[in-house]
């Protein structure tokens, strides 16, 4: 990804509000048609649109207060809130959305309720596909500007913005929810089975669960931390060793704290020719660059030491941990 490109990562709370106006338009719809038919496909999908809307207040938090300045306690800023607001979220997904429509379901199938006024299902339906549609595209646009050339599913993977993704895909797994309502709101009439509601319901638990566990997943590890985009330290590395004084760039260690908050350690080796002022002005250089290059640089430490020294150093540390 560009470095212009990843500074947009910021609107991603624009696919967030978007996302969070249609869930609550389509929750209202959904509750009123699941009190009146007594769908249970149809109350699955309301509960999964007052979780999805839940979800999106969540995010909005995590947002706000990752953008909260460094602090005495937290000197490299809170950008990390994000990233914890986005497991809880994910999370969510699997034990309110995931959980109570597995368990409607099921009740649907032992004891099955015939649909009533299916047609008001169909209507709430459509409105509601318009509703996440109009959301959904909206997320697709912030996400395809973020992931530039990248596929989706690479650009998934090496997001550093969980709002982006996590927005798009909840969008996504609610119009497939859609459908899968719709199809099992007319197998169930047309063919006298109302337990087929209850089937509906229990795949769009399943979909929803399957959901959780690969955002939970994408989440964690970057609660855990990641290492920075590849372009980012491809660009730390071309600098410092474009850098007059510095003879090789040894090797680079990032953390990614935020969507725009990175800490890069980086190993250089310097002319032995070098006085300790010399180094120091040096490394006050190469530290101005880089940031310049890559504003979401928070902090950049350079430690002196020869090619031997730091590969000895990698060695010991991968030892103690096999």
């Amino acid at each position: 990804m560009k470095a212009k490109t990843r500074r947009k990562e910021g609107s991603s709370t624009t696919s967030v509000i978007a996302a969070l106006a249609g869930d609550l338009l389509v929750a209202a719809c959904k509750t009123v048609a699941a009190i009146w038919t007594g769908s249970a496909t149809m109350l699955s999908e309301a509960i999964h649109s007052f979780v999805d809307t839940s979800n999106e207040v969540l995010l909005l938090y995590g947002i706000h207060r990752s953008r909260r300045k460094p602090d005495v306690d937290h000197p490299f800023g809170h950008g990390r809130e994000i990233y914890f607001w986005s497991f809880v979220v994910s999370l969510l997904i699997f034990a309110l959305g995931a959980g109570f429509s597995i368990y409607v379901g099921i009740s649907r199938i032992s004891a099955p309720v015939p649909i009533q006024s299916p047609i008001v299902s169909y209507v709430v339906l459509a409105l509601a596909f318009v509703f996440e549609g109009s959301a959904w595209l909206v997320s697709l646009r912030q996400f395809g500007r973020a992931k530039g050339r990248l596929g989706f599913f690479a650009a998934f993977k090496l997001s550093k913005d969980p709002p982006s993704f996590m927005t798009l895909f909840e969008d996504s797994v609610a119009l497939i929810g859609i459908l899968i309502a719709a199809v099992a709101t007319y197998a169930a009439g047309a063919l006298e089975r109302p337990e087929i509601d209850g089937f509906g319901s229990v795949a769009i638990g399943l979909l929803l669960a399957g959901t959780s566990v690969f955002l939970a997943r994408e989440s964690k590890s970057l609660l855990i931390g990641e290492r920075a985009y590849p372009s980012v330290r491809e660009s730390i590395l071309t600098i410092a060793n474009a850098q007059p004084g510095c003879l090789k760039a040894n090797g680079l260690i990032t953390v990614q704290l935020g969507p725009e908050q990175v800490i890069a350690i980086l190993s250089l080796k310097f002319a032995d020719t070098m006085l300790a002022p010399q180094i120091e002005e040096t490394v006050m250089m190469l530290e101005k660059k880089v940031r310049d290059a890559n504003p979401e640089v928070v902090a950049l430490f350079v430690k002196p030491q020869t090619a031997k020294t730091f590969q000895d150093q990698r060695d010991r540390d991968f030892e103690g941990k096999s």
